[in-house]
This record gives structure tokens, C-alpha cells and sequence, in this order.
């Protein structure tokens, strides 16, 4: 078994940053499955029965924007891969992290692999857990901060999304202490 990880908002200027734990079988081959970010809207929803159906464990960890603005942003991925571990029951499973940096280097077993959210099918399946997770969040709370288009930017610095800054203010759910928000706010 292997269980992968992978996070999604690290570059957003609004919203939680998310990551995503799933564990499967490494010989499982899911029709489709890849990085969600080569998937559209419909495909990655399509796809989170089928992985849940597959899956032993799922485990998703939230950081919130207050706490990034608190702790930076890589001690919130960290933070995010850790709550999602900390969701599962880890006994000697490997663990994949997408990308070039191991953030849960502390935990025996785990490793990083660049594209692996292309490469192996339980961080693939982490890849759309999460971005399925954190587009539902942003989709919903667009009804509370009308005018940014959350719906459709999902948080990241659209030139929409920076007028709508510039002309409605900050909201609570902003990142801050990101650029150009820090610049906006001074």
C-alpha cells in the first residue's frame, strides 16, 4: 500500500490551503486518474466515488489563513500534509509526496517524487481529493463574498480578483500577509 499526498492553494491570495492523504493499493489502476490539474471541473468530480470507493484511508488537512499568515507559507504545507497524515491509520506504508521537497521528512517511510501526481495513482488520487475539497469551499463561501468570483478563480490572483481587492476590500478568508493583498492594505 502506498499512500500519497499532495496539497492544492498554496498560490491562492484567498482561502485555506489544502492536502490531501490517500492510501491504495500501488497496483491499482483507476481509468483516468491523473493530476487533477489536467483534469476538468466534471472529470475530477467524476473521479472522487470511483477513488473513494478504492480507498483504505482518506485523510484531509486544512490550514486556514489566519494560520498563514501566522506560520508562512511552507510550515502551512507542512502543516496541511500533516493533519491529513495525522487522519490516518500509518503502520509501514510508504509515502509519496508530490513534488521536490519532502515535508514529512520526520515520518519514516516517506518520500517526495517530482510529477508524481502523474506518476502514481494514490497521489494522483490526492491531487483531485484535494482540489475537489478546497473548489467546494471556495464555490460556497463566493455566496458570502459576492464580487470576487471565487466561484471561478477559486482564490488565485485573477486580474478580476485583484480589482474586486482593490474596489471591495479585504475579507477575512484573504491571505494577508501575500502580495499585492500586504501592498493593498498599507
Amino acid at each position: 500500500m502506498i499512500i500519497g499526498v499532495d496539497e492544492v492553494g498554496r498560490g491562492c491570495l484567498a482561502g485555506p490551503l489544502l492536502a490531501a492523504a490517500v492510501e491504495l493499493d500501488e497496483d491499482l489502476i483507476i481509468p483516468g486518474l491523473r493530476d487533477s490539474k489536467k483534469l476538468s471541473k466534471s472529470q475530477r468530480e467524476r473521479l472522487v466515488p470511483v477513488v473513494e470507493s478504492h480507498t483504505l484511508n482518506i485523510g484531509v488537512g486544512w490550514v486556514w489563513p489566519e494560520e498563514i499568515n501566522e506560520i508562512g507559507l511552507t510550515e502551512s504545507v507542512r502543516l496541511a500534509m500533516k493533519r491529513a497524515i495525522d487522519k490516518l491509520k500509518i503502520t509501514d506504508q510508504i509515502i509519496i509526496i508530490d513534488g521536490n521537497y519532502n515535508y514529512l521528512n520526520h515520518i519514516i517511510g516517506s518520500t517526495c517524487l517530482i510529477k508524481a501526481d502523474d506518476k502514481v495513482s494514490a497521489v494522483a488520487a490526492a491531487s483531485v481529493i484535494a482540489k475537489v475539497a478546497r473548489d467546494k469551499y471556495m464555490y460556497d463561501i463566493a455566496k458570502k463574498y459576492p464580487g470576487y468570483l471565487f466561484e471561478r478563480n477559486v482564490g488565485y490572483g485573477t486580474k478580476h480578483h485583484i480589482a474586486a481587492i482593490r474596489n471591495l476590500g479585504v475579507t477575512p478568508i484573504h491571505r494577508k500577509s501575500f502580495s499585492p493583498i500586504k501592498e493593498i492594505m498599507t
